[in-house]
């Protein structure tokens, strides 16, 4: 362990001033409800960009980053679209100012704005809720199994062992570690709300981005004094039919981890990826912390800034720093301990490296970010959960009429729930891969049918999105037990059923009320199949226009998911010292950067100006 006494003691002025600003916010988040969860919608654009970069950055994804990277190479910019990584395009196009629009404070209120207020509304309304919860239970859970295995390496057990009252069986000790450190960030979470969060992610991403600068710089130093042996094909993000990857001779256990992944062949396997990471862009965010950030930005256009921004302040750091301990841990791969009783655990390959190789001092930076990231990733999504509960539960069922006294003490209490909760499942998880792949795979794909269809026709009811919600979520949790393969797989049956699900109960009931989807209509402004509804609007105010903007948003977003794996993978190239490749990147960068300046930036400043002179001619026709 080379965790020295400067380390320790950075990583505790760090921790300290997360909790510092909890109290400091305290008072404010505790105004009312709106401040608590959205920051009173008065943060900078900027600041809840880089809050949701930060978040992003959390230590479980990059543990499952730096082994596909370590695994596959430059092939592995690929895999992240499991997520889709491509859906903050969607949002930054176009996604995210039809959210904004709404006014609302949660993803499952904002059901109200769509189907209006009658009971398939609040079917609809229940369901997204219900879905709300169940995921954010999974990344809180997510979180904690990753940061346990992480700290466990920092902080031996034999060190901490004589202060613990109670005795920890060994296979609980990165549990014990989780819970500490969950506690804290709960701590701030509770206490300031969506604004503590974001000051909090701010200070750490400014610590990722410096920690991340050097580590990369470490590693291009021991790549150009030493060979790395890689398999043919590692340099090239390219691929055939099959990953074509053989690591025989140079680790061979690497082989099984391929085949157990059950990535090939990957041509199938990206295809599919590709086919449900767009379908699940257009159905938009689920209710997570990053809907949240979306809804706390002051106006639609500053909620499409922040969606944009956040690949720009988040890719080329992470992946400086991911591809950085990947080099280091190949070169030096005798150095690391990775063994386990079921062989490798490519898991601990971040941890192993820093332990490994990141000096005293930067390493107590490192950890702090790390740590932070950890937290604010946790923190946004026990925010997220706080806000259906209290706003979607409590508020809408319970009391509604409730002081804004009583909903801060219901905001600590639904807090400190489900932190417990957040622990119990913990305890349960086999793996970070385990929960990630039942996240991104079973439960989002019951997501999709219901959501892409809410924004594109007309005649979808809330009972359409409850059926569809619902037959979706429950093979989700079933298929995991009865399909021995990988999630993805069978995405399209769950997304056939789903699908299924929301054109019976559409079909078999009565449309939304017609003065709810005009509304909808005219402030959302969403293109698709609108006819009936456009003709309805177009006779109460001839003036209105239609949004036309189809082709030009389906052109930016491929100019810009172009651009983001460029982001991607340029930091990659950059360390590992391809200069070709590299200027090939930049080049094809900045071919992106100047079309989307014209196509996107320049037409969202003219939507900003023309609101303006809408409000003073409203203003000046009042006086």
């Amino acid at each position: 362990m080379k965790l020295q006494s400067i380390d320790i003691l950075i990583i505790l002025i760090y921790l300290l001033a997360v909790v510092v600003i909890g109290l400091v916010l305290r008072k404010k988040a505790k105004e009312n409800k709106e401040e608590y969860l959205l920051g009173g919608n008065s943060l900078p654009w900027y600041m809840l960009c880089l809050s949701n970069a930060s978040g992003m950055f959390d230590i479980s994804g990059t543990m499952w980053m730096v082994a596909l990277a370590f695994v596959y190479g430059l092939k592995s910019v690929w895999i992240p679209w499991l997520w889709p990584v491509f859906n903050q395009i969607f949002l930054m196009m176009y996604l995210s100012v039809w959210i904004r629009r709404s006014g609302v404070s949660t993803g499952a209120e904002w059901m109200i704005t769509r189907f209006g207020n009658g009971k398939d509304s609040k079917l609809s309304h229940s369901v997204v809720v219900a879905f709300a919860l169940i995921a954010a239970m999974g990344f809180l859970a997510y979180g904690f199994v990753g940061l346990g295995k992480f700290v466990e390496i920092f902080i031996p057990w034999n060190l901490v062992a004589p202060y613990v009252p109670f005795e920890v069986p060994t296979a609980y000790i990165p549990h014990f570690y989780g819970i500490i450190l969950t506690l804290i960030a709960g701590f701030y979470a509770i206490l300031g709300g969506m604004a503590s969060i974001v000051w909090a992610d701010v200070i750490q991403y400014f610590i990722m981005l410096v920690v991340s600068v050097v580590i990369a710089y470490i590693a291009m130093h021991n790549l150009s004094i030493h060979h790395l042996t890689v398999p043919n094909g590692w340099y090239s993000p390219f691929f055939g039919w099959d990953l074509d990857l053989d690591w025989s001779g140079i680790l061979s256990e690497v082989n099984e981890k391929i085949k157990s992944d059950g990535y090939s062949p990957f041509s199938i396997f990206f295809s599919l990826m590709l086919f449900k990471g767009v379908l699940a862009s257009l159905a938009g965010p689920t209710p997570n912390y990053d809907m949240q950030k979306v809804l706390s930005t002051k106006t639609p256009q500053e909620a499409a800034k922040m969606s944009g921004f956040v690949s720009i302040v988040l890719l080329p750091i992470r992946y400086l720093i991911i591809i950085g301990l990947t080099v280091l841990a190949i070169l030096f791969y005798d150095q690391l301990n990775l063994r386990s009783a079921n062989g490798i655990d490519f898991e601990k390959i971040l941890p192993s490296a820093i332990n490994n190789f990141v000096p005293v001092g930067l390493m107590g930076l490192l950890l702090a970010g790390l740590l932070g990231a950890f937290k604010g990733s946790f923190a946004g999504t026990l925010n997220a959960a706080q806000a259906y509960t209290v706003n979607d539960i409590y508020l809408k069922y319970i009391k509604p009429n409730a002081t804004n006294q009583q909903i801060s003490t219901m905001n600590y209490a639904t807090g400190i729930f489900f932190i417990i909760l957040s622990i119990i499942l913990g305890l349960f998880a086999k793996d970070v891969n385990s929960v990630l792949q039942w996240i991104v795979s079973a439960l989002y794909g019951s997501y999709i049918a219901a959501n892409v269809l809410k924004w594109h026709w007309w005649r979808f009811n809330g009972y359409g999105f409850f059926c569809g919600m619902l037959t979706g979520m429950i093979p989700a949790m079933i298929f995991p037990l009865i399909f021995d393969t990988l999630d993805l797989y069978y995405f399209p049956l769950l997304l056939a059923i789903s699908f299924g699900g929301c054109i019976l109960g559409t079909l078999l009931t009565e449309p939304t009320d017609t003065e709810t989807l005009k509304k909808f209509y005219k402030t959302v402004r969403p293109w698709g199949f609108w006819k009936p509804i456009h003709e309805l609007v177009v006779q109460e105010d001839p003036t209105f226009e239609a949004n036309k903007n189809f082709t030009l948003d389906v052109f930016n977003v491929v100019v810009g998911i172009i651009a983001q794996t460029t982001l991607t993978i340029w930091p990659m190239y950059l360390v590992l010292m391809q200069w070709i490749p590299l200027t090939i990147t930049s080049v094809v960068l900045a071919i992106c950067a100047v079309i989307l300046k014209k196509t996107w930036w320049d037409k969202l400043h003219t939507e900003e100006i023309k609101k303006t002179e809408q409000t003073t001619n409203k203003t000046s026709a009042l006086i």
